[in-house]
């Protein structure tokens, strides 16, 4: 096992190229250690390389809409009445603290997005 920090693309793509080769190695065995540590070492550079922004609220809200099949009529009950609803997906208005919360109750939308 010869293992070192992943600092560039290319330190990353060997890394990758040699989990391919243990993927599936046993817990517990020196290629299942490997593959361990080269996971923890490719999860820390994808972090600081390639960062997720978290989604933006209308866009998780309009999302879930298509996803679930849930209309305007719905959200009506949520964020409140017809111009409400949208005003808030054509973002003319801000999410409300009693909307994120109804958003979050009757649709299970994560508060985390509701309120970035």
């Amino acid at each position: 096992m010869n293992i070192k920090p992943i600092k560039t693309k290319r330190d990353y793509n060997e890394a990758l190229k040699r989990m391919q080769v243990l993927w599936g190695a046993k817990s517990g065995t020196p290629d299942g250690d490997e593959l361990d540590v080269l996971a923890t070492l490719a999860d820390n550079y994808e972090e600081a390389n390639f960062p997720i922004e978290a989604p933006d609220p209308v866009e998780a809200i309009k999302y879930l809409m298509e996803e679930k099949g849930i209309d305007r009529k719905d959200l009506e009950k949520a964020i409140g009445d017809k111009s409400k609803v949208s005003e808030v997906l054509s973002r003319k208005r801000e999410l409300s603290k009693r909307m994120i919360r109804a958003l979050h109750d009757s649709f299970g939308i994560p508060y985390e997005i509701l309120m970035a």
